[in-house]
């Protein structure tokens, strides 16, 4: 069950269910969606992903974790305590699980990243949950190319994008990020792959376990392939042989299933072969099998040299190299990426690839020298304390830690915006559109959707002396009364920075919103010069307007002829067109409607509220309780879909548009949560239900930091607004439209504040009787009791 099911929630930024957000730099219980491979899946990433869920409910228990495992449907397996499977070859899996995790209320998603493990083109199956989380995203990024495709690139451009932060093993892997992807440092935490603490020089106690006490003993770990180089390794074990008879290469693995199921143990049997052909067969030992964790660390342990001789450069991490140096055993490896650094300032071997004589050379040289292989060692084992696993799982802490949303702190509800904000962005033709940070950027020039919001606000904001208010408000006018083109009987709506128009005529939607500006200017504009005026482009607008039939036009139309008739009862035409509206909502509504989908059409868009704000309304104004039960309905399910599991409100995203049947979590527009209080205003206005009175509030309460990152997006100073919340936190730049939704949505608050509960059809248990308006003794207005 949802809040908003369950009345709204309570309203009560502190209560449990609604905000579960502590201050900021405080440690708190968490949850986190965990996805990748699991065990029993025998690869790198399943092992990866169990060690990090072991090792968090081993050193952190205040973190939960919900495992969300990739499963190959081609093998698929049981898994034991997983929250969801995902099948890689199925997109609706992917899609399912985000789901899943919204309604978890998860604080942080993680997600480990390997092209070949999710479905699709590289993996770009992924995708279909990456941009349907609304917790912010952590991904630990396994393979970072220097050379990636086309497609590769713009796969992981696209999840770049997503990531609040994003998990690296190697100083490398950074310094790629950061010259081919141009990921800001303050992004990335490289955390090495993490290893167990054990104690140092026990290898002849492991060696007797195994058989093999008293012998030199080599050891290579993992899945069989082409790419892991051992052939390199058996044509150097002569010369080895040569000098130390009693030496054993152990491989230890069992053949990669991939290549099992395209040429079966074809390579092995191969590599078996060359062994054969060299005659060092004797000084081989096989053990063709996937080791769990702890008998893997026993067999480590008794070795005294282990190899990695890997000809792919580029490999950013192996977790069987961390682990070999955390038990302090001497590697010998080939310089790739995890090797080059682990291994650096004496910690270990370097050899070039693909060269025999070398690695003979080098393992020869260690061999010779006991005292030189011990010092190398425990070289090793120094090093290793740095990522044994307390360390790399209070890391692993601090990445959750750094993403999860705990706002700085709590703000009166009703504060008044300043004006300045609203005063900056404007000049004397009107309303700029677009800023750069807080600085207007001229280059975008101006909008009629602007304009006409911004002479709303002139009507609303009482807070802001009338001189003022009416000087801005007669530049908006004329801005609108400008836009007005005879010829096409429609407003245009874009005009350059010198005062060009860039079309004979605007949107349908900016026509329609124009009309309900001067419904509601005729009402409250502020002196009586702009409401006769207001009246007089009403009506020449409205017949033309009123003739557009786009849902939201539509609607708008409709806000603006039940502010005519508000001023004007016995306005016909206004009459007319409310009716008009009305019927094309209420027939939209009843043949899009589906059991789970009671909206207006099978896409949501933007401004969803006014559809069903509109249909209220003129079910009030015109008597059909029919609309007004309707318009109802679809503003519960809209506000279902627009309040989180956590309680706070998530506006329907922009990224939604286009998408049938579908609420994407990002990019959340300011638009959204003005129109969900206006909508929220004309529910209770019909209902005197308070239940409608908390959803305006939780509304409201995402310009203030009740959202998805925890971000403030009103200065309750200046009265800006910054232009969304997106994956990453929050869009600096701080629009006109941001603006003046910020201001709206203040002065419908504090409007709807002063209303009475009187007349009210249900009420809530334990709602108030009233709404009672505190002023503070610096006149900061806050809402009480909603």
């Amino acid at each position: 069950m949802t809040l908003i099911d369950n009345a709204f929630g309570t309203g009560d930024a502190t209560a449990p269910g609604v905000l579960s957000f502590l201050r900021r730099g405080q440690k708190a219980p968490c949850r986190i969606a965990l996805i990748g491979g699991y065990t029993p899946r025998k690869c790198g990433i399943a092992t990866f992903t169990t060690d990090i869920y072991e090792q968090l409910r081993a050193h952190h228990s205040d973190v939960a974790v919900d495992l969300h495992v990739i499963d190959d449907p081609r093998s698929p397996l049981a898994y034991e305590g997983v929250r969801g499977l995902i099948r890689s070859d199925s997109a609706e899996d992917y899609r399912a699980a985000a789901r899943r995790m919204n309604e978890d209320a998860v604080d942080a998603v993680w997600l480990q990243h390997e092209y070949g493990i999710f479905g699709g083109q590289d993996g770009d199956m992924v995708l279909e949950l990456v941009d349907r989380v609304a917790a912010p995203l952590i991904v630990t990024l396994h393979t970072v190319l220097a050379e990636p495709s086309a497609h590769q690139r713009e796969v992981l451009e696209h999840i770049l994008r997503r990531a609040s932060r994003v998990m690296v093993m190697s100083q490398h892997s950074m310094g790629l990020l950061q010259e081919l992807y141009h990921v800001a440092p303050e992004r990335v935490a490289v955390i090495p792959h993490g290893a167990p603490d054990r104690p140092f020089g026990r290898g002849e106690a492991y060696k007797a376990r195994i058989g093999h006490q008293g012998r030199r003993v080599m050891m290579t770990f993992g899945l069989l392939g082409p790419g892991k180089g051992l052939e390199t390794v058996i044509e150097a074990l002569p010369a080895v042989v040569e000098n130390h008879p009693d030496v054993i290469y152990r491989i230890v693995g069992a053949t990669h299933p991939n290549l099992v199921a395209s040429e079966g143990e074809r390579y092995r049997e191969g590599l078996e072969k060359l062994a054969q052909d060299l005659g060092v067969a004797a000084n081989i030992e096989w053990d063709n099998r996937f080791l769990d964790l702890d008998e893997l660390l026993d067999q480590l342990e008794a070795c005294d040299i282990y190899l990695t001789p890997y000809p792919n450069m580029q490999q950013s991490t192996s977790g069987t190299l961390s682990y070999a140096v955390a038990l302090g055993k001497a590697v010998v490896s080939t310089p790739y990426v995890h090797a080059r650094e682990l291994l650096a300032d004496g910690v270990g071997v370097l050899v070039e690839p693909r060269q025999a004589d070398v690695i003979a050379a080098a393992v020869n040289r260690l061999l010779d020298d006991p005292d030189e292989l011990r010092a190398v060692q425990k070289r090793a084992w120094d090093k290793g304390r740095e990522t044994i696993w307390p360390r790399f799982a209070a890391a692993a802490r601090a990445l959750v830690e750094s993403v999860v949303v705990r706002p700085a702190r709590s703000m009166p509800l009703l504060a008044t915006p300043g004006f300045s904000g609203v005063a900056a962005m404007g000049d004397a033709t009107g309303m700029l559109q677009h800023s750069i940070g807080t600085v207007p950027d001229r280059r975008h020039g101006y909008c009629l959707d602007d304009n006409v919001r911004a002479l709303m606000l002139m009507g609303a904001a009482d807070s802001v002396p009338l001189a003022e208010r009416q000087r801005w408000a007669t530049v908006y006018a004329s801005f609108i009364q400008h836009a007005w083109n005879p010829e096409a009987q429609a407003f245009r709506n874009f005009m350059n920075f010198d005062r060009t128009w860039c079309e004979p005529i605007g949107s349908a939607d900016s026509n329609g919103r124009t009309v309900w500006a001067l419904g509601r200017a005729m009402n409250d504009a502020p002196d009586e010069g702009l409401r006769y005026w207001a009246s007089q482009w009403f009506d020449i607008a409205l017949a033309p307007v009123a003739a557009m039939d786009a849902p939201r036009t539509v609607a708008f139309v409709m806000l603006g002829c039940i502010e005519a008739l508000r001023a004007n009862p016995s306005h016909g035409a206004a009459r007319e067109s409310l009716q008009h509206g009305g019927e094309l909502l209420a027939s939209l509504l009843n043949e899009a409607r589906r059991p789970d989908w009671a909206w207006f059409e099978a896409m949501l868009s933007y401004d969803n509220p006014r559809l069903s704000q509109a249909l209220i309304g003129a079910g009030q104004v015109l008597g059909r309780d029919d609309w007004t039960q309707s318009g109802l309905s679809s503003l519960r399910f809209i506000a279902r879909q627009q309040v989180s599991a956590q309680g706070h409100f998530r506006p329907v995203g922009s990224e939604t548009f286009g998408r049938p049947y579908e609420n994407m979590p990002f990019d959340q527009q300011p638009l959204e949560a003005w129109a969900a209080v206006d909508a929220a205003a004309a529910a209770f206005a019909a209902t005197g239900d308070a239940t409608w009175l908390r959803h305006a509030e939780t509304a409201y309460r995402w310009f203030l930091g009740g959202n998805d990152r925890g971000e403030v997006l009103g200065d309750i100073v200046s009265g800006r607004c910054r232009d969304g919340v997106t994956p990453q936190g929050v869009n600096l730049n701080c629009g006109a439209e941001s603006i003046l939704a910020f201001q709206l949505a203040h002065y419908a608050m504090v409007a709807l504040a002063q209303r009475p509960l009187a007349g009210k059809t249900r009420q809530e248990p334990n709602a108030p009787d009233t709404i009672a308006m505190k002023i503070n003794s610096k006149g900061t207005q806050q809402l009480a009791g909603a």
